[in-house]
């Protein structure tokens, strides 16, 4: 796809559109071919299935951490509370060496990086990948899941900047 500043009136328009819808930001891990780490800041995240336990992100196609997801058998969905900011901003950049110096982990289900101290854990059987546009589609099996008590506000991602959590409205 092209860069931002060669994107088209319309497609402009419409991704500030689509920017209005007010996301959770979570981290995608996986392990690539070689066993090492890979991760990426990802707001494309769904619910899918309860039964069966599935759920549903996206990537774009033209992401270099593809081939590594494509390839897993598991991969693993952090929902990052608001004191993640700064593993969101990490994962986001595309000049960290090292991404997974940022936050405490542990290791998952399949060897995969799994983030402490999240608003919630979400540990995956990869099942189908499916283009869609110029993205591509990985839907999860969700093996294990883990939500710590309390659950601590999540960070939200409005209109291309990060958010608190507002009042619980009655």
């Amino acid at each position: 796809p092209p860069a931002e500043g060669a994107l088209g009136d319309a497609q402009l328009l419409l991704r500030k559109a689509l920017g209005r819808f007010a996301t959770g930001v979570s981290v995608v891990t996986c392990v690539d071919e070689e066993g090492a780490p890979v991760g990426l800041t990802a707001n494309s995240f769904t619910a899918l299935s309860l039964e069966p336990p599935l759920v549903l992100w996206a990537l774009r196609r033209a992401s270099d951490k593809l081939q590594a997801f494509m390839q897993c058998a598991h991969f693993t969905v952090n929902v990052l509370t608001e004191a993640q900011i700064g593993v969101s901003r990490c994962f986001a950049s595309k000049t960290v060496a090292d991404r997974f110096a940022e936050g405490r982990w542990a290791t998952g289900l399949g060897g995969v990086p799994r983030l402490e101290d999240c608003a919630a854990v979400f540990e995956c059987e990869a099942m189908v990948q499916r283009v869609a546009g110029d993205h591509m589609l990985f839907i999860g099996r969700v093996a294990r899941h883990h939500m710590p008590q309390p659950t601590a506000p999540l960070l939200l991602f409005h209109a291309g900047h990060y958010h608190r959590l507002g009042e619980r409205m009655p």
